[in-house]
């Protein structure tokens, strides 16, 4: 440890980011002087427990006090923050592991497939807008933009390439892969592409770049935004995860989701293995619980209702097809794609529950349905209805019933941590529709 802290303190560093997640997907932390390194990675920081969203922990006694446990893997120098270095923790309680920790809880989903040698891979695409405020009012930060279909714009695309340039630059001095940076389907809406890793790596890495992204923007007089739908009349932003399954290290991992001829030849004709169609199959299988993980604020299905609320790609209904855009599952070689989820989801508990339905899907060997090769957002109700597809909830309150009743995904996150993520958002729920919307005075204020 010594050598470590030496060697941060020659690269500049002098004060810990002490990080974790809570409940609602939030990084959370402390400052921690560089001289303190060995109690952050062998005790770790000390937080009142309930004062962290979601913990549910005692205000006395020995549980009362919350450990986060730096990863010394995971330390980085923040270019945004000279000479502080993030190090993420994991939750502690008691001396022991804390079962309502997010990281902790998607390390206990994935180690049925370690035990087995196995190792997913995932890569995120999460779509965010940059806004300023505007009177009372939230805009598109470029006031220029005007075009009605702005996806992939080369005009409005260099306005923003010193924000853009400076947040893809700092990821990749932290260490994540940028794979693509580009304009979306509405103003002020962008989306970048990262490279597969393994899951919690993926979630420590899109931590960081919520972290990154909203420092950056307030630099520049932006505010960044992963709200899933800002803007009625506009696209919501997604963020679409790609997901592979491994064996072996190195150059001799072999893709389980790739499928084979006989001959042990790859077979080009199929998109995936009967494996990754297990796994598809018990993704779609818990899909309406696992909306509460990965769309989980009232916001959320303001993006997925099945109504005119203008453009995007955001799945409606439960289904799964070869390179179809707009199902739930877009079956990809030896990947796929799972489309339901919006940046505002809790990455690690987002991850956990897919893990837990797809190795549910594996264990009871499911069958995914048939390929749908349809524009489920274009198909007229009759092709609808002779498909037979489920709708996807349409509320959070849908959500949250589907996911009290999903007993794979209880007992894969934890029963504790279910009841408490059930009662916050159940909270948020009730708010939510005690409010009085400027549409409903618009609309009711003298109509009767």
């Amino acid at each position: 440890m010594k050598d470590l802290r030496e060697r941060l303190k020659k690269q500049g560093i002098h004060t810990l980011l002490v990080q974790f997640t809570d409940l609602h997907g939030a990084a959370r932390g402390k400052f921690v002087p560089l001289a303190h390194l060995d109690d952050v990675l062998t005790d770790g920081a000390g937080f009142a427990g309930p004062a962290i969203w979601g913990s549910a922990l005692p205000r006395t006694g020995e549980r009362a006090r919350y450990h986060a446990r730096g990863q010394a893997t995971s330390l980085v120098p923040l270019p945004w923050l000279p000479g502080v270095a993030r190090i993420v923790a994991d939750g502690f309680v008691a001396g022991e592991p804390f079962d309502a920790d997010p990281r902790q809880v998607l390390r206990r989903a994935l180690s049925p497939l370690e035990a087995q040698g196995w190792t997913l891979r995932v890569g995120l695409e999460p779509e965010f807008f940059l806004l300023r405020r505007e009177g009372e009012s939230i805009v598109p930060a470029d006031a220029h933009e005007r075009l009605d279909k702005p996806a992939y714009d080369l005009k409005t695309l260099p306005r923003q390439a010193g924000y853009l340039h400076e947040l893809r630059e700092a990821l990749e001095r932290c260490g994540l892969d940028v794979m693509q940076l580009e304009h979306a389907e509405a103003p002020g809406q962008y989306e970048v592409n990262f490279g597969h890793t393994d899951a919690v790596s993926c979630a420590d890495q899109f931590m960081l770049f919520k972290q990154a992204a909203h420092a950056i923007a307030q630099q520049h007089g932006m505010l960044f935004s992963l709200m899933p739908k800002p803007f009625a009349d506009q696209a919501g932003s997604d963020m679409h995860v790609h997901v592979s399954l491994w064996e072996g290290e190195g150059v001799d991992a072999r893709s389980l989701f790739t499928p084979h001829l006989p001959d042990g030849a790859v077979d080009r004709g199929r998109p995936l293995s009967a494996l990754g169609r297990h796994f598809v199959a018990g993704v779609l299988a818990h899909s309406a619980a696992l909306c509460a993980l990965a769309a989980p604020t009232v916001n959320s299905y303001k993006r997925l209702r099945p109504t005119l609320s203008g453009p995007g790609y955001a799945p409606k209904f439960i289904a799964h097809g070869p390179d179809n855009r707009t199902a739930l599952v877009r079956d990809l070689h030896g990947r796929f794609e799972w489309r339901l989820p919006d940046a505002s989801a809790n990455p690690y508990l987002m991850l956990a529950g897919m893990v837990a339905a797809g190795l549910d899907g594996i264990e009871h060997e499911l069958d995914p349905g048939p390929d749908v090769d349809v524009d489920l957002l274009e198909a007229p109700p009759q092709a609808l209805s002779e498909l037979g597809l489920r709708s996807l909830p349409h509320s959070l309150a849908q959500a949250l019933d589907a996911l009290e009743a999903d007993e794979v995904l209880v007992n894969a996150l934890s029963p504790a941590l279910v009841r408490e993520f059930v009662r916050l958002k159940r909270l948020e729920w009730a708010e939510y529709t005690r409010h009085v919307s400027a549409w409903e005075l618009e609309r009711y204020v003298d109509a009767f």
